[in-house]
């Protein structure tokens, strides 16, 4: 059975951008911290991957790298955080709102002064762009996303997949992914009957409060374990009745089923 509307996220479903973010947050740390050498240890990238999935909001994303540099373990990182990165937060003398306010000020000058440098920073999950232009061609397919809509319509063009502006929901609509699915919902209902939803995200939490909301419940929830969450927050997908784990072996097989 295939939906009548799908909807994906972004970031961790379709773009892999954890080049990017690591390089964000490595600009961000040497004006929050002031490191003697500017090019990040080796080895810290490839720790910070993996770690990525524990980051909530923008300030935490070179407290993680403080973290590893300071010598915490996978083990304790994932198991404390984010109350792990409080002490190297108070390290800056800073609160969470100068700090993330760094990050996206290193984002932005990064963006305004080589967009082209800061778009090649990502990378597409194999299968993801053919699903999404052959989905494109056979239903209402949207993008759901916190990231900035311009950038996923640049990101998309340059690989191939014209998608129109209108499809994608990014970060400027400055509301919860629930709510613009429920706004779909409005758009697609035909004689009182809510059409059949799909979405699929790798976050938990973004999950489950689509799921607190009894109006979608005709909402399919899918968990894209290929994406930024971590093998408890997979474990807890795979117990629960609403939310189904997704591989990206089985996303190609749902979809040329269709």
């Amino acid at each position: 059975m295939q939906p009548d509307v799908l909807a994906f996220d972004f970031d961790g479903v379709i773009c892999d951008g954890l080049i990017e973010y690591f390089q964000t947050a490595w600009r961000a740390y040497g004006k929050l911290f002031n490191p003697e050498n500017l090019e990040p240890p080796a080895g810290l990238a490839e720790r910070f991957y993996p770690l990525r999935p524990v980051i909530e909001t923008g300030w935490e994303m070179p407290m993680l790298l403080r973290a590893v540099i300071a010598g915490k373990t996978d083990e304790e990182i994932i198991a404390g955080w984010p109350d792990l990165a409080l002490p190297f937060l108070e390290e800056t003398g800073l609160t969470k709102a100068v700090a993330a306010s760094t990050l996206d000020g290193e984002r932005d000058h990064w963006i305004s002064t080589d967009l082209d440098n800061w778009l090649a920073q990502h990378r597409f999950y194999p299968h993801m762009l053919a699903i999404l232009q052959d989905s494109l061609a056979k239903r209402p397919t949207y993008i759901v996303s916190t990231k900035e809509g311009r950038f996923i319509q640049q990101l998309l063009k340059q690989s191939g997949v014209a998608m129109p502006p209108d499809k994608i929901l990014g970060k400027e609509v400055k509301r919860p992914k629930y709510e613009t699915l429920r706004l779909l919902t409005a758009a697609h209902t035909s004689s009182a009957q809510p059409p059949s939803l799909w979405f699929i995200e790798d976050r938990i939490k973004a999950l489950q409060a689509v799921k607190q909301q009894p109006d979608l419940n005709h909402v399919e929830l899918f968990l894209a374990d290929w994406g930024y969450n971590l093998a408890p927050e997979r474990q807890t997908a795979q117990e629960d009745n609403r939310i189904h784990l997704l591989s990206l072996n089985s996303v190609v097989q749902k979809f040329e089923s269709a």
